[in-house]
């Protein structure tokens, strides 16, 4: 396992690598990975949303806008 010490040791470009190699861990995993039962609830109600026609969609460079303007 990887200390802090050497993760903060590591660029940036080794610091994402090692995310996708964790990400793509996880995503073989998944089956074990059981997801929240809040998260069901929170998809049902943005569908239900959706479907009344009250949902807001931004485009993907309305979105990237709006995450660059938060400071993130």
């Amino acid at each position: 396992m990887l200390e802090s010490a050497q993760i903060e040791r590591m660029s940036v470009a080794e610091r994402l690598q090692a995310m996708e190699q964790l990400w793509d861990a996880l995503r073989r995993d998944d089956d074990e990975i059981a997801s929240p039962e809040w998260h069901q609830d929170i998809l049902e109600a943005r569908k239900a949303r959706a479907q009344r026609g009250e949902a807001k969609f931004l485009t993907l460079d309305q979105l990237r806008a709006r995450v660059r303007g938060s400071g993130t």
